[in-house]
C-alpha cells in the first residue's frame, strides 16, 4: 500500500536519465477541474511513474492510477462510489512541434522550463479516465425508469395509410 505523497512537480528528464521511478498518492481534492466535473471528491489516488528513455531516445513516462471517485448517477444525481483505473504512455516534449513528431502509442506531455507539473498530468489522465456515464442498479436508484419519461407517450390517433399516396389524397381533398 501507498502512504508517501507526490510532489506536486518533479524535473522529469532528470528522472528519466536515470531510469527512476516514482509511486504514491495525490489527494483527490487538490483537483479542481475534476471537482468541476464530477464534483468535490476526497480521499488519495494512487499513481505509480516509470521514467526512462526509450530505444529511438525519446524521454518517456509509463504511468498508471487507480482512485476511487464519488461520481454522480446521471439518473438520481446521488454519488456512487466509482473505481477508476488507467494505464498510460507518455512521450515528454518541449513543444508542439516536438510533440507532431511522437509515434501513436505515446500522448505528449509539455515540460517547461525542465520541471512537468505531476499534479496537472495525474489530473488529466483522471479526467480522461472518467466512465461516460454513471447509473446506479436500477433496484438501487431513488428514480425510476418510468419517473425519466419526458412526457406523453406517443398515442396515434389514425391508423397508417395503405398507401403513401393516401396521405397526399387527403390534403389534396381538405382544400
Amino acid at each position: 500500500m501507498l502512504t508517501s505523497r507526490l510532489p506536486n512537480k518533479v524535473e522529469p528528464y532528470r528522472l528519466a536519465a536515470r531510469a527512476e521511478s516514482l509511486s504514491g498518492l495525490m489527494a483527490l481534492d487538490q483537483f479542481e477541474r475534476l471537482a468541476a466535473q464530477v464534483g468535490e471528491q476526497t480521499g488519495d489516488c494512487q499513481v505509480w511513474l516509470d521514467f526512462g528513455i526509450d530505444a529511438q531516445g525519446r524521454r518517456e513516462i509509463r504511468g498508471r492510477l487507480e482512485a476511487e471517485l464519488q461520481l454522480p448517477c446521471r439518473r438520481c444525481l446521488e454519488p456512487l462510489s466509482q473505481r477508476v483505473e488507467s494505464e498510460f504512455l507518455l512521450g515528454m516534449v518541449s513543444s508542439d512541434a516536438l510533440a507532431a513528431e511522437l509515434p501513436s502509442t505515446h500522448e505528449p506531455v509539455l515540460v517547461e522550463n525542465e520541471q512537468l507539473n505531476l499534479l496537472e498530468v495525474v489530473e488529466d489522465e483522471l479526467i480522461l479516465s472518467l466512465p461516460q456515464v454513471v447509473y446506479h442498479d436500477e433496484a438501487h436508484c431513488r428514480v425510476s425508469r418510468d419517473q425519466l419519461s419526458s412526457g406523453e407517450e406517443f398515442v396515434e390517433n389514425e391508423p397508417a395509410p395503405a398507401s403513401p399516396f393516401e396521405v397526399l389524397r387527403r390534403l389534396k381533398d381538405k382544400s
